[in-house]
This record gives structure tokens, sequence and C-alpha cells, in this order.
């Protein structure tokens, strides 16, 4: 059939060979072309645009509803909402709030207000309280240690009047010009880390202004010939000095835990003089650190020379290798801070060749070494090294991260029955391991302590294993039964017979009950993605340092926008 002339008409207009006859009409439906193509592409990326702000909204929505469950927990007792974080580095993910923790998390609240309420009661601006008398004791020069100690406890607790009563007395009330001779080590980890954290937590300067008030007259301290801290200094007129029972050695410990706070304190005030002091005794020990990165107890402040004593994971040694660990993480791991991670693994490895495991239970500890000699002896202060270990243990490759996990699994078993090996179930001060009698109580006081339920508190959040939060309540439970009177929490005496004594420690409202507290509450609330804390438990926020490395500053501001022992603790009879 022939087709009509206007089939044949339309037909031409796709027909190659027209377009060629006839140029600007090619060069038109080039074009066209042009335009349609370049249409379909931008509706397209607007397709692909509005999916992804989609998906953004889906996933905004989704952080409203975590936030809001955080509120509804933070109502039942989980703390202030402006110091959680959605971070990712823990490896336990929050879950909803477990009724029980909610329970318990309440129990341990009710004990700091119980703590709280006597303090604020019996020894309001005194440094202790003496719960069986009744009365304050000025235990560290008057400087109203259980009152700043306390702070970030109660305002993490959302304790908020309270706070707000401690608050005015810093305020109106708190005064340093002391003609006292205080403990440099003390006095930093209770007074200056307590401002400190108070002041990241509510970001109110009062605090800040007092840190640096207390950490002026605490820098003489540093000036001496190594650079290696007296442990000594008069609040009021300086004369920095070490006690006559060291031998006028300086004490491991107690010369290098301080660096976490004074760097703190330089990053918050942009002034670097209080870093700079403190670095200075890493690079001092860094230029003879042994191959097994353990030192003993006492070191000489005019040579920065080792003084032949004790090696220790205990009491005058062990925060000097947990501050390490933890002014690396402070610094958010940066090269800046890489020479302390490298000096904490080497010590780490130096830790090793000091378990032991007892028999016939198999319960590894840590002895202590004078020269080349085992002690099979581990205080209860050692007992921080579970938490340390579990820390410090991400920081590995995978073969070394399980082998230090497992290990401070381990040490972390033998801390637990520390106190249940007892009457009481409340740990002694030290305990001997003896060849077929597995562990026996040495000095068999408890004042208080902390470290075990530390570890608990980090194994808790790096492994999610609930056993540690079982652990947890047992000794809580223990410290009620036992350490609970109608005037405040005492220690013990003697953990065989129960016997009270008649102090109640400030680490005690500083520590136990704040680790417990954040044992039971969502691992958001003080993430360790965020904070670090100092060996006091007050929580710093981790700040990246890019600055040059300890002793090669230039002196410029690095701000940019966590016997004696380790805490020392009055001993029962004082």
């Amino acid at each position: 059939m022939a087709r009509s002339r206007s089939s044949l008409s339309t037909w031409r207009y796709v027909n190659p060979a027209y377009y060629l006859k006839r140029p600007k009409r090619l060069a038109l439906l080039f074009i066209v072309f042009v335009f349609a193509t370049l249409l379909f592409w931008d509706r397209q990326t607007i397709f692909r645009d509005h999916e992804e702000e989609v998906e953004k909204l889906k996933n905004e929505v989704s952080h409203l509803q975590s936030l809001l469950e955080e509120i509804k927990s933070g109502q039942s007792g989980a703390g202030k909402e402006n110091v959680s974080h959605k971070g990712n580095a823990n490896k336990k993910l929050d879950v909803a709030d477990d009724p029980i923790d909610i329970q318990r998390r309440e129990k341990v609240k009710d004990a700091m207000i119980h703590a709280w309420s006597s303090y604020e009661k019996y020894a309001w601006g005194h440094d202790e309280l003496q719960p069986q008398t009744k009365k304050g004791v000025d235990s560290f020069g008057g400087l109203g240690a259980t009152l700043i100690d306390a702070l970030d406890t109660l305002y993490i607790m959302g304790l908020d009047e309270q706070f707000q009563r401690a608050r005015e007395w810093v305020a109106e009330s708190l005064d340093f010009n002391k003609n006292y001779d205080a403990s440099v080590f003390e006095t930093t980890i209770r007074v200056v880390g307590g401002l400190i954290s108070t002041y990241d937590l509510s970001g109110d300067k009062i605090f800040l202004e007092k840190a640096k008030d207390i950490a002026d007259r605490l820098l003489p301290a540093w000036d001496t010939p190594s650079g290696i801290p007296y442990n000594i200094i008069n609040l009021a007129h300086g004369n920095p000095h070490n006690p006559g029972w060291t031998g006028g050695d300086s004490i491991l410990a107690d010369s290098g835990t301080e660096q976490m706070e004074f760097i703190a304190l330089s990053q918050r005030t942009g002034d670097s003089k209080y870093q700079l002091k403190v670095e200075n005794v890493i690079l001092e020990l860094n230029k003879t650190f042994p191959p097994d990165g353990l030192l003993p107890i006492y070191i000489n402040p005019l040579r920065g020379t080792r003084s032949y004593s004790t090696v220790t994971f205990g009491a005058m040694g062990d925060s000097f290798y947990e501050y390490l660990l933890k002014v690396w993480i402070q610094g958010n791991k940066t090269a800046a801070v890489k020479h302390y991670r490298e000096m904490w693994e080497t010590s780490m490895g130096g830790l090793e060749s000091l378990v032991r495991r007892s028999t016939p239970s198999s319960f590894a500890y840590l002895c202590e070494r004078i020269g080349s000699s085992l002690t099979d002896k581990m205080d209860e202060l050692a007992c921080f090294a579970p938490g340390m270990l579990a820390l410090g243990s991400s920081g590995y490759g995978p073969a070394e991260a399980k082998k230090f996990l497992s290990l401070a699994e381990e040490l972390a078993w033998t801390c637990y029955n520390f106190y249940q090996s007892t009457p009481t179930k409340l740990a002694g001060e030290n305990y001997f391991f003896n060849p077929g009698q597995d562990m026996s109580v040495g000095t068999s006081w408890n004042i208080l302590r902390p470290e075990t339920v530390e570890s608990l508190f980090y194994l808790w959040r790096l492994t999610g294993n609930k056993t540690y939060q079982e652990w947890g309540w047992n000794i809580f439970q223990a410290f009620e039964k036992n350490s609970r009177i109608d005037s405040g929490y005492v220690g013990l005496k003697d953990v065989n017979t129960g016997v009270k004594d008649n102090m109640m420690q400030s680490f005690f409202l500083a520590e136990t009950l704040k680790y417990l507290y954040l044992l039971f509450s969502p691992s958001s609330v003080i993430s360790l993605d965020e904070w670090v804390f100092n060996t006091e438990a007050h929580p710093i926020k981790i700040m990246t340092r890019h600055d040059l490395a300890a002793g090669k500053s230039d002196g410029k501001h690095i701000i940019e926008t966590r016997s004696r022992a380790r805490k020392e603790g009055r001993l029962p009879d004082n």
C-alpha cells in the first residue's frame, strides 16, 4: 500500500541525510540534545541528593530517639546529660537501661547522699569526716579535701542542690594560703584534679581559677637540679623538701603522677609553664629508662638517679605507670605523646616478669622485686592494674591485645577474691601468697579503697561482661553491711573481725562510689571516648595535642580546644 504524503513528510525528519544537507537544523538538533541531556542529569542529581537528605533525616530521628532514651534513663539516675557522649571506641554498645542497673545505681546514689550529708552535717569545710566521733579533721591542711574530691561525683549523679552548696563554699571560703607542709602528690590528684574535672564538667571558671591558684603554690617543688620534684611544699611559704624517712629521695609515684593535671591546666589556661615542669620529669626518667621499664620507688632529685629500693605496682610505684598510659590517652594518642605509650609498653613487658600464680587455685598476682629477689606480696593498691591493662590493651596488635586483656581478667579475679576470702567480704591492705595456700591477708585493715571496683568498671565497659557488675555489687553490699553507720561510712581496723575505724576517706566519695555508680550506668555517661580519669577518679576531657614533643617546646601557648601510697589515706588509728 502506498504511503500518504504526510507520512513521507514526517519520516524524512529521522533520516540522517536530511540533516546533512541542512547544517543549521543539525546544529539546532545538537543543541536540543545537549540541553535535554543536562536536564535529565540534573534531575538525577536532585533525586540522589533528595535520597541522601532523607537518609540524614532518618539518622537524625534515630539519634534524637536515642537521646530521648538517655534523657529517660537520666531521670532514673543516670547522671547529667552533658556528661554523655555518643562515641564508638567503647567495645560495649549501650543497650536499653537494665532495670536492675537502674535499681543498683540508685542504691549507690543513696550511699553518696548519706556520705555527703554526714560530711556536710559534721565536717563541713574540713578535709575529712571522723564519723564515729562526728567531727571534722584537717588531714591535708584544711583545704576541704572531701568537698573538692566529691564535686564531680555530685555533678555526675545529678545532685544539683548539694553541688551548688559546695560550689558556693569553693567560691567564698576556699583559701590555699595555709602554713602547711602539703604533699605535692596528694594535693595535685585530689585538689588540682578535682577542680579541673569540675571545670570540664560544669564550665564554671571559678574552679579553673582555684586550680591555677593551688598549682602556682606547688610549682616550686620542681625547682631541683634534675627537675625531679620534691614531694613536700609549704603552701604559704614554699620551701620544698622531701620527707625525712626517704633519706632525701623523692618517691616515684609522687613524682610521676602530676602530668595529667598540670598538662590539663596548661591546655585550659594557655600557660605552658605547668606542662613544661611535669613533662621534664618524664624526659629525665626516660634518659636512663631500664629495658624492662620498671623503676624503683626512690629517685634522687638532685641527680635524677635511681636508688636501690623496691620495684612494685603497689604503694609508691603504681600511678607512675598508670599515668604513662593515661597521658597518651589524654593527648588523643598523637605523636606529641607517643613516647608515653612507648614507655608504658616497655613497662608492661616488665610487669609480665612479676606475674606469678598461686597454688592450688592458680590466682595470678603481681610480685614485688628488690634487686633480683621477688617477694610474693601484692597490695590491694595494685588492683588498679587490671583496669589499666584493659584500657591499654586496645593500643596493641590483636595477639598482644588479647594477651594483656586476658591477664587483666585474671588479675581482676584475684583482686575480687581479696574481698571474698575474708569474713567481712572486704579486702585487706595487702596479701601474701604461699605454696599450697593461695592467698592470706597481711595488713588487715580496709580503708574504703577503690582500686578493685575501678578495674571492674573498666573491664565491664570494655568487654560488656556483666559478671564484673555482679562482683562490684557484691563489694558494694559488703561496704553497706560493714562500713555504713548513721553518721557516714568508716573503714575497718580488721577485715577478719569487722572492728570499725573512725575515718571516712575523701577518696570513698571521689572514687569508690563514683566507679560503682558508673558500673551501673550506660557507657555513654562519662564516655571513655571523651574522658580519661586521673588516679583519684576525676574525669578530665581528652584534648588532642599537636604541640611539639615534651622537651622540645618553644615555650609558647599550647592550648587547644582524664606507709605512703597511690592514695595515701589515713590509717585507722589516726
